[in-house]
């Protein structure tokens, strides 16, 4: 899969200071009050129309009339979107005060002065912590015990100084332990910068330089691999080496992708032997390799690039350990000698299953490990090398999340991993591969009177339209009557085959302690049901993901858990796109829809290969120049499908800066269904004008847009205090 698609999760940060958080009774039933919103006081902005036709590869004809919004160095655009901004605000003043308590209420959610549970490397313990009142991380050492002083690596507090956005991309120590190499986006387009800092007396090297966001460490530790991408669309496609101490521009490229529907992505092997190029996009992948012991030597191809082939490779021992889809829908992993990877040469190390999907695998000296999907959710798999004895990891909850955490040592039985669910905080566990021991390192604090035991989660399954049943993780306040009353926050995406596992989120604590059901669903298009579950949610499949969404919501307001009069729908990115196909599909549904950095401009977008990613996904969406695709995509592309009639309330947000779905879309999309919408719902566009497709960089700064998203839903619900009003 490629790292960079149009794909956006909330990063998580580690958590600080107190506030008790508001108790409701979820017993007592609630009546929608009205919306305290009064749209119509004010004047919405309407932009000017200028009619642009479009015509397709196979002559279709389609009128644009804001095309000319994506002319981002017009003035007139930014003060359109300004207006938009004004406007909402100006909507939402009667939840003002109701916004800056939730804002307050998830700042002191978090722990401040938190640190992250120290990994051991190459003769160190590496820590992240952040500082009271700080929103940025802060990166330190200590070497040989945590009893040693502290070495500062990075304080992205100092770095995020005098800039509107800050968003450290990646930092690495050399092999020997004296260097540092670290990225940064001042842009909030990735866009990096590469920087150097010698460790020994913290000094800056005067070498610097753009890069594509990939680094790696040759074994000499003056030697650096780095990635750039082209300057318009953006694609990761050249590999450069660079020579500690000499002109960036005598650096040596090592490798391009000249196909313009792959990228090329630099790794290092978990034993720091090989450097990987992995050529790549979805199912379609080659890799390279280096020794990283010769960095002027000549990346070697394992195999030929082929069509929907993919592998990928971990270097162990004497072999190559590799995933690969070869012969198996699902993944299964082989091995071959390193001095002869050639596909003729790989065996079988963990045979292929229909019924289960392997996401990922580490090696370490005696064991390997894979995190893997079945029926729905995520499990982490140990297998012994010596006699292939395995075993599965138990979790005990109805619905979680469980993921590998850092595991850079290769000689150790000790596993660590992550440990989520709605209702458990992240926790870090130490596993003993051997005896099975599990030490609990660390439950991610969530202050404010969190208590788990306050809470019900379940895993339950909606049946689709076409007889599929398809799964949902919700979580709720004990207590809950299923009578239609509770309102519901639904979150969805279904793209690129990721899996949208349900992990903790402490904000939406503020939503369910209000009375609120909030839920997953895991929807065609991801992986959680194996690799077909996202072949039966893309390209010409692409209406199930859309459908099974709706069947869910469905699926909840039958079951009483909601009622479409207070059922809210959220996605982001190409979860944006969902959202504005439901909202098409069945505006009936939902009481209101929250879409962030929407994807909704399909066809324009997919038809313009100057557009970052957008030669790289034809194999997700479709190539506009083959004409059944393009009517495939014009069935459901939510722009190209918005006619006149009501809507439900609708909240858009996006970012000027964003790279990886351009400002532009949203707009529009706002613009035109202003047009045509006959219902007196509010409709607000919102852009943050300095941040990047995640929003805001720092800690704090993206909780204003929840605190901003959970009051427009309360405003529409009459929640003008506590809870619903009785």
């Amino acid at each position: 899969m490629k790292q960079l698609t149009r794909l956006s999760l909330a990063a998580l940060a580690l958590c600080g200071a107190c506030q008790q958080t508001p108790k409701s009774d979820s017993n007592t039933t609630t009546t929608v009050q009205p919306s305290v919103f009064e749209p119509d006081q004010f004047t919405a902005p309407h932009p000017e129309k200028k009619p642009k036709e479009l015509v397709s590869a196979s002559g279709d004809k389609r009128s644009d009339e804001y095309y000319w919004l994506n002319e981002r160095d017009n003035p007139a655009v930014k003060a359109y979107l300004e207006a938009e901004n004004r406007y909402t605000d100006s909507v939402l003043l009667p939840v003002k005060g109701l916004q800056e308590k939730l804002f307050a209420e998830l700042k002191a959610r978090i722990k401040e002065d938190d640190s992250s549970v120290p990994y051991f490397k190459n003769g160190y313990w590496y820590i992240v912590r952040f500082e009271t009142g700080k929103e940025y991380p802060i990166f330190t050492r200590k070497k040989g015990n945590l009893d040693a002083a502290e070495e500062m690596l990075v304080d992205v507090n100092e770095l995020a100084k005098g800039q509107a956005y800050c968003q450290l991309g990646g930092l690495s120590v050399s092999p020997d332990n004296k260097l540092l190499a670290y990225s940064v986006d001042y842009t909030g387009r990735n866009l990096f910068k590469l920087f150097f800092k010698d460790l020994s007396n913290g000094q800056m090297l005067r070498d610097s330089f753009d890069v594509g966001g990939a680094f790696a460490w040759a074994n000499d530790s003056k030697t650096v691999l780095y990635d750039t991408k082209d300057k318009v669309t953006l694609r990761n496609d050249k590999i450069w080496r660079h020579v500690l101490g000499s002109d960036q521009k005598k650096d040596v490229l090592m490798y391009e992708e000249k196909d313009v529907t792959q990228y090329a992505y630099l790794s290092k092997s978990k034993s720091e032997q090989y450097f990987f190029i992995n050529s790549a996009y979805t199912q379609t992948v080659e890799v390279h390799y280096l020794d990283a012991n010769n960095p002027t030597g000549q990346f070697k191809s394992v195999r030929p690039r082929e069509k929907d082939f993919f592998y990928s490779l971990e270097h162990w021992n004497d072999k190559f350990i590799i995933r690969t889809n070869w012969e198996a829908k699902n993944f299964r992993l082989m091995e071959a000698p390193v001095s002869d990877p050639r596909r003729e040469n790989w065996k079988d190390v963990l045979p292929h299953k229909n019924d289960v999907l392997i996401d990922n695998f580490t090696v370490f000296k005696d064991h390997l490990v894979t995190e893997e999907h079945k029926g729905g959710l995520g499990q982490i798999h140990v297998i012994r090398w010596a006699d292939k004895a395995d075993h599965y990891i138990e979790t005990g909850e109805p619905t979680y999340g469980c993921n590998l955490e850092n595991n850079p040592e290769f000689d150790t039985k000790i596993l660590r991993y992550v440990f989520n669910s709605m209702k458990t905080p992240a926790t870090v566990i130490d596993y003993d591969m051997e005896t099975r021991a599990k030490t609990v390192k660390k439950v991610a604090p969530v202050l404010g009177g969190f208590d788990t035991n306050n809470y019900e989660t379940e895993f339950i399954w909606a049946t689709a339209r076409d007889g599929v049943k398809v799964p949902i993780s919700i979580m709720y306040k004990k207590g809950l009557k299923r009578d239609g009353s509770a309102p519901c926050h639904l979150t969805g995406y279904g793209s690129y085959g990721y899996s949208y596992d349900p992990y903790f989120n402490r904000d939406k604590i503020s939503l369910v302690d209000r009375g609120f059901v909030v839920g997953i669903a895991h929807i065609r298009g991801g992986m959680e049901m194996g690799y077909q579950w996202y072949e039966n949610g893309k390209m010409l499949n692409k209406m199930k993901t859309f459908t099974d969404f709706i069947d869910c919501a469905d699926h909840l307001v039958k079951e009483k858990y909601t009622s479409s009069d207070r059922l809210f729908a959220e996605g982001r990115s190409a979860g944006g796109l969902l959202m504005g196909a439901v909202t098409n599909l069945r505006p009936d549904l939902f009481k209101g829809i929250i879409t962030g950095v929407p994807f909704v401009d399909v066809i324009t977008t997919m038809s313009d290969a100057s557009i970052p990613l957008t030669t790289g996904e034809y194999t997700e969406w479709g190539n506009p120049a083959i004409k059944e695709q393009y009517d495939y995509m014009k069935s459901y592309s939510p722009y190209d499908n918005l006619k006149q009639g009501n809507y439900p309330n609708i909240l858009v947000l996006t970012s000027f800066a964003d790279s990886q779905v351009q400002y532009w879309e949203p707009a529009k999309y706002v613009a035109r269904v202003r047009d045509l919408k006959t219902d007196d719902n509010v409709l607000l566009l919102k852009t943050n004008m300095s941040g990047s497709h995640g929003g805001s960089s720092g800690r704090f700064e993206r909780l204003k847009e929840r605190a901003l998203e959970y009051s427009w839903m309360m405003g529409l619900l009459g929640m003008t205090g506590e809870k619903m009003k009785q």
